[in-house]
């Protein structure tokens, strides 16, 4: 295994990484910002109004992302179990 292939497997790994991860994260921000300013504007200052709305938010990002999500793993941890084997193999 050269250098390049471990460069490029650690890219694709970062990449994966902000697949995976990017979607909840993004939606827990923009329902954090708004329920934030809603907290501003109504000055209610709440712990539990701002974690409710976060947490079904999130849950929601995954429902709607989850089958893109097992897939991008499913494919890279195929991509990563054939390069184990061409290494293995030769």
């Amino acid at each position: 295994m050269q250098e390049g292939d471990i460069a490029a497997i650690l890219r694709e790994t970062m990449l994966v990484v902000l697949k995976l991860g990017g979607p909840p994260l993004l939606v827990a921000l923009a329902t954090g910002l708004v329920m934030s300013l809603f907290q501003a504007v109504t000055q209610i200052n709440e712990a539990t109004l701002a974690f409710v709305p976060k947490v079904l938010a999130i849950g929601a990002a995954l429902l709607l992302t989850g089958t893109f999500m097992a897939a991008t793993l499913n494919d890279f941890t195929r991509m990563i179990f054939d390069r184990l084997v061409a290494v293995g193999g030769s």
